[in-house]
């Protein structure tokens, strides 16, 4: 037995020591060395690096004036090398330990904006969105007089029209497979909680359609008139009132040009 466990604490020694000789030495370097190798990477676009060096900052100086810097930057050049949940991380700690700071409110839009960028076709999981949502009403809600909160504000416009059109695709899916009364609560759904989005007259149409298809012509008629009224020149509203009144409006050339894509993009745009 003895013979065995020598040479096994020999291997154990040799492979710990290749592990060390293999380790990058501890080099505790100057504060301002350290922060201005962190800029000069992340100006160089080198940003994952950057955010490791920013990083050292803290770690190495953890109480000197450029620690704090240091951690909103490490967020910025994780949000530019689009690890989002990095920096995110970062963010949240920044935000956690000085909120205070001067610069507190560029923290919170940053958050925001890199939740904001990772927003993922409506067809997938829209948590994201909802995060981002709210990030962006936060930094409205804290700083409503700063720059950050006007840019915020046209984000949220977005952001709301994403998350309505995922109710309207889960919508139309309940609506192709004939389950009317689930495909009506998505879109009621959207017409009571996106009202200033551009899915509404959409919305607004497909109600008509389920409505009239499960028989109930007057809550059909209803909701075409208050698309007529609101949206008296868009083409959801004439496919409505064909479909309430039984009348053609377009000839059968213009109805076979104008399928469901064709009226999203006049709407649109």
């Amino acid at each position: 037995m003895r013979r065995l466990i020598l040479p096994l604490a020999l291997v154990v020694t040799a492979l710990l020591a290749g592990c060390a000789a293999t380790e990058e030495p501890y080099v505790e370097r100057p504060v301002d060395v350290l922060y201005n190798q962190a800029v000069n990477a992340l100006e160089g676009g080198g940003y994952i690096d950057a955010a490791k060096l920013f990083d050292e900052v803290e770690r190495q100086h953890p109480y000197s004036v450029w620690a704090t810097k240091a951690q909103l930057m490490a967020g910025y050049a994780n949000y530019m090398a689009n690890k989002y949940d990095d920096a995110v991380i970062s963010l949240d700690r920044y935000i956690q330990l000085h909120p205070g700071s001067r610069d507190i409110a560029y923290a919170y839009y940053l958050k925001a904006i890199s939740y904001y960028e990772q927003i993922s076709d409506v067809t997938r999981d829209q948590l994201i969105t909802e995060k981002a949502l709210k990030s962006l009403e936060e930094v409205i809600r804290r700083f409503p007089e700063s720059r950050y909160a006007r840019d915020a504000k046209l984000k949220i416009d977005l952001t709301r029209d994403h998350l309505a059109g995922k109710e309207m695709a889960i919508g139309r899916w309940y609506l192709e497979r004939k389950d009317y009364l689930a495909a009506i609560n998505r879109f009621k759904r959207v017409v009571a909680e996106y009202q200033t989005t551009s899915q509404i007259p959409e919305a607004l149409h497909r109600l008509v359609e389920a409505y009239t298809a499960i028989g109930l012509t007057d809550e059909a008629n209803r909701v075409a008139a208050v698309l007529g009224h609101n949206y008296p020149g868009s083409e959801w509203y004439i496919d409505s009132y064909q479909l309430a009144t039984g009348q053609q409006f377009r000839t059968p050339e213009e109805e076979k040009k104008k399928g469901f894509l064709g009226r999203t993009w006049d709407w649109v745009f």
